[in-house]
């Protein structure tokens, strides 16, 4: 019956209420950090030269894209930047070789970030 007043108590003072409704979701979000930080079996490859060709215009490649005029920064896939590219085969040989790690297409800067192998 005393855990029950307690829990009364608590539920009535909102101050209490909100530490362990902090408290809970601190700790769940503390075990998802462990959980996702167990899987680094999962290799990265940030260096371009590294990328085998046929991973680098794949889902498993990240790019960033910086838009010049607003300013703005976001990530996409490597189908996406293929997208990107377009006609502009050069810039495409150059990435595959290794030769460059990002293009200008109209308003965006594209750069590669990492592959995930």
């Amino acid at each position: 019956m005393k855990e029950n007043k307690d829990i009364e108590q608590i539920l009535l003072n909102g101050e209490e209420y909100e530490k362990m409704v902090k408290a809970k979701i601190e700790q769940e979000f503390n075990a998802e950090l462990e959980k996702s930080s167990s899987n680094s079996d999962k290799k990265f490859i940030t260096e371009i030269k590294e990328v085998p060709n046929d991973k680098l215009f794949s889902k498993a490649a990240t790019f960033e894209v910086i838009n010049k005029d607003s300013k703005t920064k976001s990530y996409i896939n490597g189908l996406q930047a293929e997208g990107y590219l377009g006609i502009q085969n050069s810039d495409r040989i150059k990435l595959l070789a290794g030769e460059t790690d990002s293009f200008v297409s109209g308003n965006s800067y594209v750069k590669f970030v990492k592959v995930r192998i």
